[in-house]
């Protein structure tokens, strides 16, 4: 089958290949488990996707897309037609033929940045008839974190590829600490040093030498685990083709493995979780990564909750439980009170799946740098610190911002350990939890950090407009975090694909642009470059 607007080859046998059966391998339809008409899926192995990296243009799916400035015209406006020659940002526009100009579309204003230049529409307009103001709805989107100018800068990335134009903070938010407070040392004006196309933004995951596949990865971010349930299957879906696109991961969080992720196991980590929801020895033998999490960022020691309403009889019989019922994952894992107990368990799904790599998700407390050696000695691949910063709006607030160490403190503090150890360089190091910006991934990788996983920057990207509703009631107005049906269908995959495409393609290149600048070749070379930070 090939999605036409989005050069989205997928895997689509014929029912009879599967044995003339509409179930998948975990005994559910494929409706049950989130495949809303798919019904041919492939064995493990037999994935067949090819997902095109082009940037196109996809633009935000609502008629009256938010912007920062709002441009009014009055009644003496003649319609002349001067302001949509002038504009090069396309706000104005007066079709041929007609004898009006169109409303303006003032969410591609760029604001005063334009009163310098001479083609700035407010003053050259010649019966004054425009006029230029700062939009107050912006400001009841944005938190300290997510300010404003980084919730439109992500929607600008997601719709066009590229950074933002002039008159957008893309690089920090307002929080007065942690990464807004952390620079890179670059000026303004710096030049290239080296040719960005000579720049590898490349990372291999499996450092231990073992007998296990290399496994690599073209940029050093991947998607974080949203599982079924928490978010709609066309979020999944859409971080997942993302993923396919530039040769990375997403994962599937702790809900299970819907059928319709199977065309692109080659690019989804199976997470266990202390709930062991959907944990099936089939779906973790599908994949080249399989992730335990011990504890999230946002809330250690209070494991995971969804809550009744958003338990849905698909999402129900995924996890095989009570549609309806609130749903917990425990903490800690009940079988896990030593690096004994810890390796048990990497050795578990070492026997399951021969060939997958092991990823260790753990949060940040004060002894995060021995719980990192431990888990390498216990034979992880990969060590996924979560930092307190991370979670969507399910997240309670008083453990958000007083539980866990924030991720800028996490980082260097197992990098130096692990060093000191010997044994830096035989594991992979991720960081996550309040990576919001391109500037934040160079940051964390200068700090120590092999590279990201991105959860809340993706969501932006689809259009959230952070109103922390994720998980009461039919969950997100927007579709992004609701598995209700009418609501899941107000976003289209096609469309999801695209924007998430895009926000990769602007992230790394703003990680090529600086790095370009910096006179470093490779993002493995600025890894604990804390030289180049400077604290402000």
């Amino acid at each position: 089958m090939t999605l036409s607007g989005n050069n989205i080859a997928v895997y689509a046998g014929s029912s009879a290949a599967g044995g003339g059966s509409d179930r998948s391998p975990s005994g559910l339809s494929h409706a049950e488990n989130g495949g809303f008409g798919e019904t041919a899926l492939p064995s493990a192995g037999q994935a067949s996707v090819t997902v095109s990296r082009e940037v196109r243009f996809t633009p935000d799916r609502y008629r009256n897309a938010l912007g920062k400035y709002k441009i009014s015209r009055s009644a003496d406006c003649a319609a002349c037609g001067l302001c949509a020659e002038l504009c090069p940002h396309g706000v104005h526009c007066k079709p041929e033929g007609y004898a009006f100009t169109l409303r303006p579309q003032d969410y591609l204003c760029v604001g005063p940045t334009c009163a310098t230049t001479d083609h700035y529409c407010i003053d050259k307009c010649p019966k004054h008839a425009l006029q230029l103001m700062r939009n107050p709805s912006i400001d009841v989107l944005s938190d300290a974190r997510w300010s404003s100018d980084l919730i439109l800068s992500t929607w600008h990335m997601a719709a066009t590829g590229h950074a933002p134009p002039a008159g957008l903070e893309y690089r920090r938010g307002n929080s007065g600490g942690g990464f807004d407070r952390l620079h890179i040392d670059l000026p303004d004006d710096a030049k290239p040093k080296i040719d960005p196309a000579e720049i590898d933004t490349g990372l291999d995951l499996n450092r231990r030498g073992d007998s296990r596949p290399q496994i690599h990865i073209d940029i050093p971010i991947y998607g974080g685990g949203m599982s079924f349930g928490s978010v709609s299957i066309h979020t999944m879906l859409g971080k997942a083709r993302a993923a396919v696109a530039w040769n990375t991961f997403t994962c599937t969080g702790e809900g299970g493995y819907p059928d319709r992720l199977m065309p692109y196991d080659e690019h989804v980590i199976t997470q266990v979780a202390t709930g062991l929801f959907g944990v099936r020895e089939e779906t973790m033998q599908r994949v080249r990564i399989v992730e335990f999490k011990y504890a999230q960022g946002a809330k250690p020691g209070l494991g995971g909750h969804l809550l009744g309403d958003k338990n849905t009889p698909p999402v129900a019989r995924m996890r095989e439980a009570v549609a309806g019922n609130a749903l917990f994952s425990p903490f800690p894992f009940h079988s896990v009170y030593s690096v004994e107990d810890h390796k048990k368990h990497l050795d578990w799904i070492k026997e399951v799946n021969t060939k997958a790599l092991v990823s260790v998700k753990v949060s940040t407390p004060a002894d995060v740098d021995m719980v990192a050696v431990g888990s390498y000695y216990a034979g992880a691949h990969i060590i996924h610190l979560d930092g307190s910063y991370g979670g969507t709006g399910a997240a309670p607030d008083i453990a958000k911002k007083n539980i866990a160490m924030p991720i800028e403190f996490g980082i260097p503090k197992v990098h130096k350990f692990l060093t000191a150890e010997g044994i830096r360089d035989k594991v992979t190091l991720i960081a996550s939890g309040g990576i919001r910006t391109p500037h934040d991934v160079l940051k964390s990788i200068a700090l120590g950090a092999d590279g990201v996983v991105i959860g809340t920057a993706e969501m932006v990207a689809l259009g959230c407009v952070r109103c922390a509703c994720c998980e009461s009631g039919r969950g997100c107005p927007r579709g992004i975090a609701s598995t209700d049906p009418e609501l899941m269908q107000q976003m289209s995959l096609d469309w999801a694909t695209q924007r998430l495409i895009n926000l990769l393609a602007a992230w790394r290149e703003q990680i090529v642009d600086v790095l370009s600048k910096l006179g470093i070749r490779s993002t493995r070379e600025l890894r604990g470059r804390t030289d180049v930070l400077y604290y402000k």
